[in-house]
């Protein structure tokens, strides 16, 4: 199993030296990747490009370019300049978002995420494989039929034959279809004891790729949030806002796919009672309502030890990377913890 680290989102002030310096401790540990993602602020492709820039041996990953925010050649163009100017080290991770910043900040309509997911990603292929595109689908048709526009092939060519796609999925379908279509999955919320009923969906979705074909060479990211410290319950205390704006924020009352997941994943009154208090604004309350448990369940909290322990049952039950955010408040502390879970995974005896 591998490290890897998640740096977000620039919201301001120094955040973006802050991370290049996470980023560089990460590099220097050994760590295999690091990600950066996207909502409505800052966007994944010019950071990622800034820290290739200072970096030569971690991997770079969008976790997640939003399907909606990019046609698929644009996604393709900028996949490959990222491969060129990063030396190979770009990881390309898609995601649909959600219905309210698909249609309310894209412009772009949230129906069938499957079918356009699957539509996106082989034109993204296609134009990566340096094909003249040609394509017609319910959501894609390149070139439009009836103007001017003729088949073009994307005239620079990436470090690699094939740039790894990622999906980021939660609900059963899009799992099965991460395992179908793509070379890895990004996981979030991931409890160990949870993780093979996932793993399932996307064994299932392989297995329609090709039989048989298993898990072999696809890349299981679990995003976990850590906190080093001997109070658990303190540890947990800045994982709480995380939990409960996915929870009972990231979407409306009717299609939030985290509070979803929460529900099959066994927390269905307190994922409706933390959804109720954060959609009635009472954010505080909200973040009181996540259990302990849950929590603890998908996260890396306490000292070495511990984590290693943890680390050991994700590494069990099929994780192959784990992609780590830090919740300290400084820098520093993130970086003490960064060495802290590199030392657990020594000591459990389980990286790469």
């Amino acid at each position: 199993m591998r490290l890897g680290l998640n740096i977000g989102f620039v919201f301001g002030g120094d955040d973006h030296l802050d991370h290049l310096r996470l980023v560089k401790e990460a590099e220097a540990l050994g760590f295999s990747v690091t990600w950066a993602a996207e909502a409505y602020g800052s966007d994944a492709a010019t950071l990622l490009s800034w820290i290739a820039a200072q970096t030569s041996t971690i991997d770079v990953g969008a976790a997640v370019f939003q399907i909606p925010a990019r046609t698929p050649a644009m996604t393709a163009m900028t996949a490959a300049t990222l491969d060129r100017l990063s030396n190979g080290r770009f990881r390309l991770g898609l995601g649909v978002s959600g219905p309210q910043v698909s249609e309310g900040w894209h412009g772009v309509r949230f129906a069938k995420p499957l079918t356009r997911t699957r539509e996106y990603v082989a034109i993204v292929n296609s134009a990566m494989r340096r094909e003249t595109v040609v394509f017609e689908g319910e959501h894609f048709t390149l070139p439009l039929p009836d103007g001017p526009g003729k088949p073009l092939k994307l005239s620079i060519r990436p470090v690699r034959d094939h740039v790894p796609i990622y999906l980021a999925a939660v609900g059963p379908k899009n799992l099965e279809l991460a395992g179908e279509i793509a070379d890895g999955w990004l996981g979030i919320l991931n409890d160990p004891s949870y993780l093979g009923e996932q793993l399932n969906h996307i064994k299932a979705g392989r297995a329609a790729r090709q039989p048989d074909l298993g898990l072999d060479g696809f890349d299981v990211v679990a995003s976990v949030p850590v906190v080093v410290g001997d109070d658990l319950e303190a540890a947990a205390e800045p994982i709480r806002g995380y939990t409960a704006l996915y929870i009972g924020g990231m979407g409306s009352r009717e299609k939030n796919f985290y509070n979803a997941l929460a529900v099959r994943m066994g927390y269905e009154k307190e994922a409706k009672d933390i959804q109720d208090l954060y959609l009635a604004k009472k954010h505080r309350e909200a973040m009181a309502a996540v259990p302990q448990g849950f929590i603890d369940s998908i996260s890396l909290l306490g000292g070495k030890e511990r984590i290693a322990e943890k680390l050991t049952a994700y590494a069990e039950a099929g994780t192959t990377t784990v992609a780590l955010t830090p919740f300290e408040p400084t820098v520093e502390q993130r970086i003490a913890t960064l060495r802290t879970v590199a030392e657990a995974l020594d000591l459990a005896g389980i990286g790469d």
